[in-house]
């Protein structure tokens, strides 16, 4: 089954929820394929009840409809901070942000594209990489993901403050060692 033909089954039962389906991701296999399904919201995060409904909902339409043979693993999933970026619209959202981009065939040698968004125009996306403006058909786009900056959503650690910290006082707690002068002893048998 082609992804298409997938989404077209899926879309009416995830809109039906209030809900936008992003994209998916199939990957078959001959034990257990997997089924992927990006969802989101634009007024609010996704929570865990949002996932468990539309997995609810799709398990059921799924099964009248059977259209992966053999056994799937189907999941259900919010875009997260690298969100995937599966159409032009999608990328259009996200202009000014940097996203990574894995193509199906190279352009200048590359497969690869780290970048910021620059335009959408139809169904052409624009990456400025390396102070270098890069259009790419989206037929050729293999997989994309917004790159988050951490250091703006105040999720990166503080950097240490290039002060040392005083040696612990012996017997303190923490300080990983004996007192002075103690020793240790083996428990008798």
């Amino acid at each position: 089954m082609k992804d298409d033909e997938l989404i077209q089954l899926i879309n009416p039962v995830v809109a039906d929820l209030g809900l936008e389906c992003l994209g998916i991701e199939y990957a078959p296999s001959r034990g257990n394929s997997l089924l992927r399904i990006y969802i989101d919201h634009l007024q609010r995060p996704i929570t865990i009840d949002d996932c468990e409904a539309v997995s609810r909902e799709l398990s059921a339409q799924l099964d009248v409809n059977d259209p992966i043979s053999g056994r799937y693993t189907l999941e259900v999933s919010s875009p997260g901070l690298d969100r995937p970026l599966f159409s032009p619209a999608q990328f259009a959202r996200f202009i000014g942000e940097k996203a990574k981009i894995s193509l199906n065939l190279p352009i200048d040698g590359r497969r690869r594209l780290l970048g910021e968004i620059r335009a959408v125009d139809g169904d052409r996306i624009t990456i400025e990489q390396d102070g270098v403006d890069i259009s790419v058909a989206h037929d050729n786009v293999q997989k994309a993901r917004i790159v988050p900056d951490y250091a703006a959503l105040g999720l990166l650690p503080e950097k240490p403050s290039g002060k040392a910290k005083p040696p612990a006082k012996p017997g303190a707690a923490g300080a990983g060692s004996a007192k002075p002068g103690a020793t240790k002893r083996k428990p008798n048998k």
